[in-house]
């Protein structure tokens, strides 16, 4: 299962370098999966994460990785998708910002035994990941900063005065489903480690 991991990831990523749409965006969007692909790789004998988190982990990857070969306003299929003025697929880019995070703070708390109790738990996974996307709406800016024109593909608000926000809406209400949605089926992939 993990060559065929790293088949897809490298695959993908090779597909996404090709003649991306802008090759300043592309390095942006991309790098996040580079450095987590290889400190996946650089963990993966002395913490290996459940095959859950694994998939996740490469389907986030995936995005990232389209993203920045088209740039998240420009992805086909999301033009004017469910009636929307915008291309979304950067809304689709911060739910599994908030998703999979989600997933791989649980793993590491209930692993680690961090935090007793579910609840508190639960609330300090959430308040991660919005934490995380905060964190990354505040690169997005300097980036923004300190390129000038050059980050406006990146930035991906497409004259949308409430992309800001509406990111890290996305990213709660991905992290708050994956709690919601996967704890069980985790638990089980926890157990057999």
């Amino acid at each position: 299962m993990k060559y065929l991991w790293i088949f897809i990831f490298i695959a993908v990523l090779v597909w996404s370098g090709l003649h991306p749409k802008d090759q300043f965006t592309w390095l942006l969007e991309v790098a996040p999966a580079v450095i987590g692909g290889l400190f996946l790789a650089l963990t993966y004998n002395s913490f290996r994460l459940t095959p859950l988190l694994y998939a996740f982990i490469l389907a986030h990857c995936v995005v990232l990785m389209v993203g920045g070969h088209y740039t998240y306003a420009e992805v086909p299929f999301f033009d004017g998708l469910f009636g929307a003025e915008r291309n979304n697929y950067d809304k689709l880019g911060h739910f599994f910002q908030g998703f999979v995070p989600a997933l791989l703070a649980r793993e590491i708390l209930i692993r680690k035994n961090i935090v007793n109790g579910a609840v508190w738990r639960n609330i300090i996974i959430v308040s991660i990941c919005l934490a995380f996307s905060a964190f990354y709406e505040l690169l997005e800016w300097w980036v923004a900063l300190a390129t000038g024109e050059d980050a406006e593909a990146f930035l991906g608000t497409q004259g949308y005065a409430w992309d800001t926000q509406s990111d890290m809406g996305f990213a709660l209400l991905g992290a708050i489903l994956s709690v919601l949605l996967l704890s069980r089926y985790h638990d089980n992939q926890l157990n057999k480690l």
